[in-house]
């Protein structure tokens, strides 16, 4: 089976660390890593630039993967990033990365679910988008071993 394409949702400053480690798995096609200067660059261009480059890059995606971090569901774009998702008919997954150690802080605490603050339909049944938290003891390789079967499950739910 092909790998499929996901868009990497995530708190930028606080866990761009752990996340390059998932996409360093290779376990599939994630949008393209962003630079800090190039992340600015979006960011300093203000809230329609930032918009446009979510659009672009969540375009031509079948799920988006939200990598939970201790302050991920603060986050307003990954907010606007599950919205968009599922009106878009995306498929949603979220994988908590609070126990992939970061070369710079180590492991962080488990944060709040993003998925929380939204009501997701399809039709009149109201559904959760799945979430995983990975084995503390053993995160990295068990995000390595299931991820590819966890956003089929999400694609399948949705």
């Amino acid at each position: 089976m092909a790998k499929r394409k996901v868009f990497y949702s995530f708190h930028f400053d606080n866990d761009v660390m752990r996340v390059q480690q998932i996409r360093n798995m290779g376990v599939i096609e994630g949008n393209t890593e962003v630079t800090v200067n190039e992340w600015e660059k979006v960011k300093n261009a203000g809230d329609a630039a930032i918009k446009k480059w979510i659009n672009d890059n969540m375009n031509g995606k079948s799920c988006v993967v939200v990598l939970i971090g201790k302050d991920t569901s603060k986050r307003p774009w990954v907010q606007y990033e599950i919205k968009k998702a599922w009106e878009d008919g995306k498929a949603l997954l979220g994988v908590y990365i609070h126990n992939l150690s970061c070369p710079n802080n180590g492991k962080s605490t488990q944060g709040v679910n993003p998925f929380d603050q939204t009501t997701f339909k399809i039709g009149d049944k109201v559904v959760k988008p799945l979430v995983f938290n990975p084995k503390s003891g053993d995160a990295y390789n068990d995000i390595d071993e299931n991820l590819a079967g966890w956003i089929e499950e999400a694609i399948e739910q949705r």
